[in-house]
């Protein structure tokens, strides 16, 4: 089951990689506090659907900052996959490493041996402000965009 809107996230701290910080041993949710966070679980790293949605989070990444958001990216891949794949795609946000899909897990978000393709937008406090299941990838960044301003607006 995926938590509920409204309810607190579930925290993590989960080692992980981006192109601007490398490698990091842990990082949390507690890092993000005091900014919305879209937490985005995905399959596998240099897959096509994959590679699709962390461009399109990454090219809108100017527009997130703008309304105070950051994004994290979670799947089953290795920190050194998540390394490799950050510095080919030049991403610049944090992929975290959930070898064992714990994190996938209490987010209702794991397909043994892969992360289901679901995200939540969190908010500054911690909680789950508006979730997408079984995303689609492809103008996925637009659709979390769209949807932070709206709710940042009400």
């Amino acid at each position: 089951k995926t938590p509920k809107v409204g309810e607190q996230s579930p925290p993590f701290i989960l080692p992980g990689s981006n192109n601007t910080d490398k490698i990091k041993e842990n990082w949390s949710l507690n890092d993000f506090r005091g900014t919305w966070l879209i937490v985005y679980f995905y399959p596998r790293d240099f897959t096509n659907g994959c590679t699709i949605e962390a461009r399109n989070f990454n090219k809108l990444l100017p527009y997130f900052a703008e309304n105070n958001a950051k994004i994290v990216g979670i799947s089953a891949d290795t920190v050194l996959d998540h390394n490799s794949f950050c510095t080919s795609e030049e991403l610049d946000f944090p992929l975290l490493s959930d070898i064992s899909g714990d994190t996938s897990k209490r987010y209702g978000s794991w397909e043994k041996p892969f992360s289901a393709r679901n995200t939540f937008l969190i908010d500054p406090s911690g909680v789950i402000r508006y979730k997408w299941i079984s995303v689609r990838p492809y103008k996925h960044g637009n659709e979390v965009l769209s949807t932070l301003i709206t709710l940042q607006k009400s």
